[in-house]
């Protein structure tokens, strides 16, 4: 790190430090407040946050984009009634007429025998070091410059890439304040950063468009902007002149950039909400296989340079590493405090969603599956949201290429696959070593022994 970055990064973080001491001298003040006002329990969350976004297409800039937003969103209980306010003005007044309103709400709402704090025994007392907060100094200018980059290297691969949707740069960074009645006080800090390529190849009715993009908390962790458009070119010429399959049962490859969405699925199916309304495909599926045997999904929060690291979940209690599915049996749901009383069980700390989690692998890359799988189908592009987590029936568009004798022979579009969710998850044959870390699901590139795929009748 250079002698500029330091100072920046020192800088920063002092000011974010002072910062974060104003925001939680509000949130005492008002949770102060809502006591004198009759609360018998009280929730404030305070953020600031700042980003830029530079956008270019074909070497001119098209868009350049700063925000600066703030709030300070509110819960109050009255007994067993809850009520809820927000605001994006932090002065006195602002704040004030924001409790007044959060108090009137919980006065007039229906008691509900499951409202209410987390338990106090459950918040986080220790907050280890996750290493998310990076700032960098990254001007306009320079945002621009890297987009253009990706861009022109993209451009530079091959004459066939005429034409082009665009690359981006952007970073955002972050404070936050959670605090709440039990004496409970939580900061926290993140920046992220991102660079994308998106290009087209080919002409007329034959054009055909493909991207890549690198994302994370620290910017010097990015991939170069080159090797990034290179990807985005290589993509988009591997997918020309496409053909359509013939209809039929085949094994499917899910490349790891894709193959993600499956344990989001999975994660959705076993959550809190979709559970107690009666709403999931894995309802009463607690201690039963819900993935193939040899798969272990875990759960690792405080993950440095996670993308969903935290010492904490939405409602203060303490995040831990914590099984999800280990040797393919479910071992636990995804739950907050709300959820959980509703089913009878407790909190996972899952309030606000899942932190990092990371599923077992083979040994083979997707180089070897493809070899393994003989003849079938590799996706490399998913479209729709055609999964039903009520029923677990499935069916998307989809693009890839096809396998034949363990080779890709052509590339693939116009497709639908289809299946069952239940039986897509019990049928993973293998995932590969090749995990993509560009998100907070790590997973690499996932064999299903058998789906539809429709192409030409």
């Amino acid at each position: 790190m250079n002698t500029s970055i330091a100072k920046h990064e020192t800088q920063s973080t002092l000011e974010a430090a002072s910062r974060l001491d104003q925001l939680a001298s509000i949130a005492e003040d008002v949770l102060s407040r809502c006591r004198a006002r009759g609360a018998s329990q009280a929730e404030v969350g305070l953020n600031e946050d700042a980003g830029l976004s530079a956008n270019v297409r074909m070497g001119e800039v098209e868009t350049i984009e700063y925000n600066r937003d703030r709030g300070l969103s509110l819960t109050v209980y009255f007994g067993q009634r809850k009520g809820s306010a927000s605001t994006a003005d932090l002065d006195p007044a602002s704040i004030e007429l924001t409790i007044d309103q959060a108090c009137a709400i919980a006065r007039f709402t229906e008691e509900d025998a499951c409202a209410g704090l987390a338990e106090a025994s459950l918040m986080a007392r220790e907050f280890p070091e996750i290493d998310v907060w990076h700032p960098r100094p990254l001007d306009a200018d320079e945002a621009v410059a890297l987009a253009l980059r990706a861009e022109a290297a993209g451009r530079a691969v091959d004459s066939r890439i005429g034409n082009s949707d665009g690359s981006s740069t952007g970073l955002s960074s972050g404070i936050a304040i959670y605090a709440n009645s039990h004496g409970f006080l939580g900061r926290e800090q993140g920046t992220s950063y991102s660079l994308s390529c998106s290009l087209i190849a080919g002409q007329g009715e034959a054009m055909q468009r493909d991207y890549w993009y690198d994302a994370g908390c620290r910017f010097e962790d990015l991939a170069d902007p080159e090797s990034i458009g290179r990807r985005a070119a290589e993509r988009a010429l591997a997918r020309l002149a496409p053909r359509s399959v013939k209809t039929g049962e085949y094994p499917v490859l899910f490349s790891a950039e894709v193959a993600r969405s499956l344990f989001g699925h999975l994660v959705a199916a076993v959550s809190g909400g979709a559970l107690y309304r009666q709403a999931s495909f894995l309802l009463d599926h607690l201690g039963k296989p819900v993935l193939a045997p040899g798969i272990d999904v875990v759960e690792r929060p405080h993950l440095r340079r996670g993308h969903r690291s935290a010492a904490f979940d939405d409602e203060g209690v303490a995040t831990r590493d914590n099984p999800l599915v280990a040797d393919g049996v479910l071992q636990r749901y995804v739950l907050g405090s709300y959820s959980a009383r509703k089913l009878g069980l407790t909190t996972t700390a899952n309030a606000g969603g899942v932190h990092n989690l990371e599923i077992s692998t083979g040994s083979e890359d997707r180089e070897a599956l493809i070899r393994g799988m003989g003849r079938g189908l590799l996706v490399t592009e998913l479209m729709g949201q055609g999964a039903n987590l009520i029923t677990g029936d499935y069916s998307r568009g989809a693009a890839g290429f096809w396998i034949e004798n363990g080779e890709i022979a052509y590339p693939v579009d116009e497709l639908t696959i289809a299946g069952n969710l239940r039986d897509m998850l019990l049928g993973i044959e293998a995932i590969g070593c090749d995990i993509d870390r560009r998100s907070a699901t790590a997973v690499g590139s996932v064999l299903v022994g058998r789906m539809t795929v429709a192409g030409d009748s």
